[in-house]
């Protein structure tokens, strides 16, 4: 598997690439080591880069600093691998719900793949300024769970719809308590409590 070729194929033309990935075995380590961990490090470096080195303005002062930075790539990072194990897990749990195969290895592919929008989103960090076009981006690749669904978990008509608000609103919930729980571990570990004495802050 081509990493750049399936990311361009799933975010250009995403219905044909789930086709194409329906057709494959479901490799769970092959997926998270040669597609999510490069996905994600690389959206986590570009935090890093991003909030660390190059910085960011607000009301007049550019603020940054590498503790700044690490902490951004290491949410980024962790949030990602756990995000995606997580929402695999459940979307694979409430499967028989919504008549669907319950399959891990085909909720893990669904997940993974559909996470590219995100990542790809997140190499905006590099330019704080810019940041909310990945935010957008990231937006899209919701869409591109939608269009997953049936072709992965041969999801029936009736039952698409609900079973994709029921994953958003877990994917949701998943990213605001793994966040939260982050946020409360890391700040004090990196002398971080979002105030302004954190910051190199130069006033211009």
């Amino acid at each position: 598997m081509n990493i750049i070729e399936r990311a361009k194929n799933i975010l250009i033309t995403p219905a044909k690439e789930w086709d194409v990935i329906a057709g494959e075995e479901p490799n769970l380590n092959k997926i998270l080591t040669s597609y999510v961990i490069p996905l994600a490090g690389a959206a986590a470096l570009a935090a890093f880069i991003g909030y660390g080195l190059i910085g960011f303005s607000m009301l007049g002062y550019k603020m940054s600093g590498v503790d700044w930075g690490l902490y951004q790539a290491l949410v980024s990072f962790i949030v990602s691998i756990c995000s995606v194990f997580i929402t695999a897990w459940v979307v694979d749990a409430l499967a028989p719900s919504f008549n669907s195969e319950k399959n891990f290895g085909r909720s893990f592919q669904l997940v993974a793949y559909a996470f590219t929008a995100t990542w790809v989103g997140g190499l905006f960090q590099i330019l704080p300024a810019i940041a909310i076009l990945g935010t957008i981006l990231s937006l899209y690749g919701l869409y591109i769970l939608y269009l997953g669904m049936p072709k992965l978990k041969n999801t029936p008509a009736d039952k698409h719809l609900g079973y994709f608000v029921v994953t958003l609103i877990v994917l949701v919930a998943v990213y605001l308590v793994i966040g939260i729980i982050l946020s409360m571990i890391l700040e004090p570990m990196f002398g971080l409590n979002r105030g302004a004495d954190n910051f190199r802050m130069d006033n211009y």
